[in-house]
C-alpha cells in the first residue's frame, strides 16, 4: 500500500514538474517575441522617421534656397508621402509597446518640426532635435 502511495506522490510531482517545465518555456518563448516585435517596431518606426526627415530636409533647403515652384511641388508631394509612411509604424510601434508610445510621438513631433524653418540655421537645429529624438527612443526601447 505505501509504495502505491509513493508511486502516486512520485508521478503526480513528475507532472508538476514537467507543467512547470512547459510554463516556463512558454513563457520564454512569449517574452522573447514580445521583445522581437518591440525591436523591429523601432526599427520600422526609425527608418520612416529617417525617410522623412531626408526629405523635409531636401524640401526646406530648396524652399530656402528659392528653387522654382515645379520642384517644390514634386518635393512636397514626396515629403507628404515620408510623413504618410511614418503612420502605420508609429501607431504599430504604441500598441506593441505602450510604454514608448510617449518617446515615440515625440520622436515624430521632432521630425514633422522641420516644416518651414526661417533660415538654414533653424532647418538644422530642427533637423538636430529630431536626431536626438530619435536617439532618446532607440536608447529609451533599448533599456526595457
Amino acid at each position: 500500500m505505501m509504495e502505491a502511495i509513493i508511486g502516486a506522490g512520485a508521478a503526480l510531482l513528475g507532472t508538476l514538474a514537467g507543467g512547470l517545465a512547459q510554463w516556463a518555456a512558454a513563457r520564454a518563448t512569449r517574452t522573447t517575441a514580445e521583445r522581437q516585435a518591440r525591436h523591429t517596431a523601432v526599427a520600422t518606426l526609425t527608418a520612416a522617421l529617417a525617410a522623412h526627415r531626408t526629405a523635409m530636409w531636401v524640401r526646406e533647403d530648396a524652399r530656402l534656397t528659392g528653387a522654382n515652384p515645379a520642384g517644390l511641388a514634386g518635393l512636397r508631394a514626396a515629403s507628404h508621402t515620408t510623413r504618410a509612411a511614418i503612420t502605420v509604424p508609429l501607431t504599430e510601434l504604441c500598441l506593441t509597446a505602450p510604454d514608448l508610445a510617449d518617446t515615440a510621438r515625440a520622436a515624430a513631433a521632432a521630425t514633422y518640426a522641420l516644416r518651414h524653418p526661417a533660415d538654414h540655421t533653424q532647418l538644422t537645429a530642427a533637423r538636430e532635435a529630431a536626431l536626438a529624438a530619435e536617439r532618446t527612443l532607440v536608447d529609451t526601447a533599448a533599456r526595457r
